[in-house]
């Protein structure tokens, strides 16, 4: 049985991994060409719509989504139903967003916001539509159709933003490329999924998912505010170009996570919500993809701590020097937020929302105070360190609840799993305290290269030395059949 799940789960993080791996090249150069062409404070006007179209979209979505991955009973007559409930919902909402413009913009006494936001209503109406096409399609484990969808959609929009951005449409041009995504994406998948818009929308159907939705959309709530109150608050309290700087810096530490994660957690519920009865083999998995997910984390959080001057310029140019300091802190925290994010899917596949929002609520405590103490400091690096320190104490908790509360098992097995990536780590932090300390001034794109190149030969030496190159091997070439 382990091995059936082993040859599911490689077969849908292979087919997602070379989709989300194209996906994030292209949205990684359309972000590098843009940071050129666009100030901080272009990129801090958007950054705030941003985040009250994040709340917004949560609205929409309600957990439909993960219910019905999770859900074995609704007939194709019945998800159509619900499809067309969310397509109701979706166009309410974006008239909502698009009537909340002006207390927006009053709010930050910025007028700019206004067309902003009227024009990012489209944006949140064709995401709330594409939610249960997308679904349904991760559902029937159709990931490869999923990644093609988001690749098409992301080379298209960032190729015209980039033409916009050049020719001085300024911040619109950012507005246009999540548009044109989010719509191509939406036209992509209804195609694929083949629902179809229905009068007859049950109750019952809608009812059935609640149990469960209820739960993740609460979740939800609660992870909105932790995951962006930094930056509503950021753009009113202190500037718009701190905001722009703090996003830039905050988003780079996401992109390990998401590059890494990303292939991985779209693919773990539908594969695992077979499994909901089976917690033992929930749990083994979850361990297994906990220490991969240190194995690849904590020593590419050590190069980008170390490196992080390096890399944002590199990557976005010299006007973002602003952002270095406060990207040095976030990477800190990149390994365990790569741990965190395929939680949930554990949760969810567990079917213990309950958990996952008890979870919550205890991130968002810590995470908003931490935020509110870093904004009274009135800087974004203060604002920085108290999430690094709120992340670490919800890896505790978090993990408290799965492996006690969820799979009754000791916490010092799971975190026996961590000695390995330490060790490894430590070797990579003495190469590039060396480097650092031999290597004398020289350009920034000399010294990346041989920090990597070094990186890379420890993190390899560091496999070998604690076995656990060998291990890798024996879960990639694993093949199913037996027993489990």
């Amino acid at each position: 049985m382990i091995s059936k799940i082993y040859d599911d789960l490689k077969k849908g993080i292979l087919i997602s991994a070379i989709g989300r791996y194209s996906y994030f090249l292209i949205q990684f150069i359309i972000l590098a060409v843009l940071s050129r062409l666009l100030t901080p404070e272009e990129f801090g006007v958007v950054s705030i719509i941003n985040v009250f179209l994040i709340f917004f979209n949560m609205l929409v979505d309600m957990g439909i989504g993960p219910a019905l991955i999770q859900n074995k009973t609704l007939n194709k007559k019945q998800i159509d139903g619900v499809y067309s409930f969310t397509i109701i919902l979706s166009i309410v909402i974006a008239i909502i967003f698009a009537f909340m413009s002006k207390p927006i913009a009053n709010f930050y006494d910025n007028p700019k916001l206004i067309g902003v936001s009227l024009a990012m209503s489209i944006a949140l109406l064709t995401t709330g539509m594409n939610m249960v096409p997308q679904a349904i399609l991760a559902k029937q484990k159709r990931f490869l159709e999923i990644n093609i969808a988001q690749v098409v959609s992301s080379l298209i929009a960032g190729t015209v933003a980039i033409f916009l951005a050049y020719i001085g449409f300024s911040y619109y041009a950012l507005v246009m490329n999540t548009i044109l995504k989010n719509f191509i994406m939406f036209v992509m998948m209804f195609t694929k999924s083949r629902l179809r818009i229905t009068k007859e929308i049950r109750k019952s159907s809608l009812l059935e998912l609640y149990t469960f939705s209820k739960n993740q959309f609460l979740f939800n709530i609660m992870n909105y505010f932790s995951r962006n109150l930094d930056h509503l608050l950021i753009g009113k309290y202190i500037s718009l170009k701190q905001l722009g700087y703090y996003d830039k810096a905050y988003t780079l530490s996401l992109y390990p996570n998401q590059i890494l994660t990303s292939v991985i957690t779209p693919v773990v519920q539908p594969v695992l919500s077979e499994y909901e009865e089976q917690k033992t083999v929930i749990k083994d998995t979850y361990v297994t993809l906990s220490k991969l997910l240190a194995l690849m984390g904590m020593p590419l959080t050590v190069f980008l701590v170390l490196s992080a001057e390096e890399v944002i310029l590199i990557l976005f140019g010299s006007q973002w020097t602003g952002s270095i300091p406060t990207f040095q802190i976030l990477a800190l925290s990149i390994w365990i937020q790569m741990i965190l994010s395929s939680t949930g899917s554990i949760f969810q596949s567990s079917n213990r929302t309950d958990l996952m929002l008890l979870s919550g609520i205890l991130s968002t405590i810590l995470n908003v105070a931490s935020i509110v103490i870093g904004i009274l400091f009135g800087k974004i690096e203060i604002v920085a360190l108290g999430l690094v320190i709120s992340f670490a104490i919800n890896f505790i908790q978090c993990n408290y609840l799965l492996m006690k509360k969820v799979f009754q098992a000791r916490q010092i097995e799971y975190y026996k799993i961590l000695i390995s990536p330490s060790i490894i780590s430590l070797l990579v932090l003495i190469s590039l305290v060396l480097i650092e300390y031999f290597l004398g001034n020289v350009s920034i794109w000399v010294t990346i290269i041989v920090k990597g190149f070094a990186s890379l030969v420890m993190f390899l030496f560091g496999l070998k030395l604690t076995g656990n190159l060998s291990y890798l091997l024996k879960i990639f070439k694993r093949r199913g059949g037996g027993a489990g």
